[in-house]
């Protein structure tokens, strides 16, 4: 059985959205980080970076129980097991890491800044408003203009990549963004969110349940 320790948030998100999409069983242990429950003690035995999301798998490799954090090396973990959206094909398969890892170091700090200056109005923090929401609307330019060329982020498949992040960018009005200048982001954003099993995913976590990719679908964000 898979344990998922999770939170409403984009890094929680990616990895309830993936195990939808496979349609395991999986249970929900929610982490309240609005009440510091990720410096629990016992959660910290999971994740030592008092981060969510974390994971246990009792079916590990060889049949030994797994405990896993990081988000990314997470959706690596499961897509590697179930061998769905990520190829074992070396040139597609190094392309997707390529693009997890853009969300991991580009995506997810900068947009997370962002949202935290954006929400803070003392005048001596102007400068890291401005730069932080500049960077951010870099980085849809860079995924509007990989998209232009390409259906999805690392390639012609839905993978990995996209799961990582499409829940960042399910934050835009966080981000200042107007959809008309990244018509090929728009276009990818929409294709995903018509995904049952992201909608199902994005619900996550929802207090001690047990699902197996089949709960009612999402009418909206």
């Amino acid at each position: 059985m898979i344990d998922l320790y999770t939170w409403q948030t984009p890094n929680g998100f990616k990895v309830s959205i993936l195990l939808e999409e496979l349609g395991w069983d999986y249970r929900v242990h929610e982490i309240d980080i609005g009440k510091d429950e990720q410096f629990d003690p016992a959660f910290l035995k999971l994740c030592p970076n008092n981060k969510i999301p974390a994971l246990t798998d009792s079916e590990g490799p060889d049949g030994a129980p797994i405990a896993l954090f990081e988000s990314g090396a997470i959706l690596i973990y499961l897509a590697n097991k179930a061998g769905r959206f990520i190829s074992s094909d070396p040139i597609r398969h190094i392309e997707e890491i390529q693009w997890l890892m853009f969300q991991m170091a580009n995506v997810g700090p900068m947009f997370g800044q962002t949202y935290h200056f954006r929400s803070k109005l003392e005048p001596e923090i102007a400068y890291a408003r401005a730069r932080y929401l500049r960077e951010t609307h870099r980085l849809y330019a860079v995924m509007n203009s990989r998209l232009e060329a390409s259906e999805y982020l690392a390639g012609p498949d839905y993978g990995v990549a996209d799961i990582a992040t499409w829940p960042w960018v399910s934050r835009f009005e966080w981000h200042a963004i107007a959809w008309p200048d990244y018509p090929h982001l728009r276009r990818w954003f929409d294709k995903i969110w018509a995904r049952p099993a992201v909608k199902r995913g994005r619900a996550v976590p929802r207090v001690g349940a047990i699902w197996a990719g089949a709960f009612p679908e999402q009418s909206g964000d």
